[in-house]
């Protein structure tokens, strides 16, 4: 009898039809991740400013400068992560114009326009989410932590702001599960049968996402992957009692 093969073909599709169409619009994301680099530097600046004036810090928090380019490669960082988070931006938006067209819209840009109010409320939640929640919390948590052991507590500029911006621009782009997970079953990018057929696979990845963004603990890792695999699991229903052909077996 033959061996099973070491990756389901199914799987295999499912990789192929979502690295087939960010393949074709790789023009596309690679403009949007230039234009954000390139206008997020400037823009780095006033963030780090901010961040080290706002009561976000712990008390008995020092934050020092180790390295003369220290301050300048938080700011490419930065951008970086803006030109990411465009370049994802465009990508949804892409996307919808495209459902628009598969679907027959009557009234064109309806789609679009409802897929950007629902990514901006989104993010904004997302934003929320980690900025007044996960943020302020996980700092207090490894300040204690550390200072509980004896230690002084003094943390590095990339490393404080790094942290900052890694939980607020992975919850800003992880809210946006819903609106990714629709777009991409009406557009004919993926499959919903795919999706619904590797769902534990997509937890997986959430989690495996989820703990390089948050520190190495169980408590942390939950609060930053499940409210996305929440919003995923959402879209799918709505997606279930909304579209076309509706496939039951979610």
């Amino acid at each position: 009898m033959a061996d099973a093969p070491l990756i389901d073909p199914r799987f295999k599709e499912l990789f192929a039809q979502v690295s087939a169409h960010i393949r074709s619009r790789l023009k596309l994301i690679i403009f949007f991740f230039l234009f954000g680099l390139v206008i997020g530097i400037p823009l780095a600046k006033e963030v780090v400013e901010h961040l080290l004036n706002s009561d976000i810090l712990p008390a008995g928090v020092n934050v020092i400068v180790l390295t003369p380019v220290e301050f300048i490669m938080i700011q490419v960082r930065s951008a970086a992560w803006l030109g990411a988070g465009l370049a994802i931006a465009a990508l949804l938006v892409d996307l919808a114009w495209k459902s628009e067209l598969n679907q027959k819209i009557p009234k064109p840009g309806k789609v679009v326009f409802l897929s950007i109010l629902s990514m901006l409320i989104l993010a904004g939640a997302g934003l929320f989410y980690s900025w007044e929640l996960l943020t302020p919390m996980l700092l207090q948590y490894l300040s204690e932590d550390a200072q509980s052991a004896g230690l002084s507590t003094e943390w590095r500029l990339s490393s404080f702001v790094g942290f900052i911006l890694n939980l607020c621009l992975a919850s800003v782009i992880g809210f946006q599960a819903p609106v990714l997970t629709i777009l991409a079953i009406r557009s004919g990018a993926v499959e919903r049968g795919l999706l619904v057929q590797y769902r534990r696979h997509i937890w997986f990845t959430t989690f495996v996402l989820g703990a390089a963004f948050s520190p190495p603990d169980p408590l942390s890792l939950f609060l930053v992957a499940i409210p996305i695999i929440l919003l995923f699991e959402l879209a799918m229903v709505f997606d279930a009692l909304t579209g076309k052909k509706p496939d039951a077996n979610i």
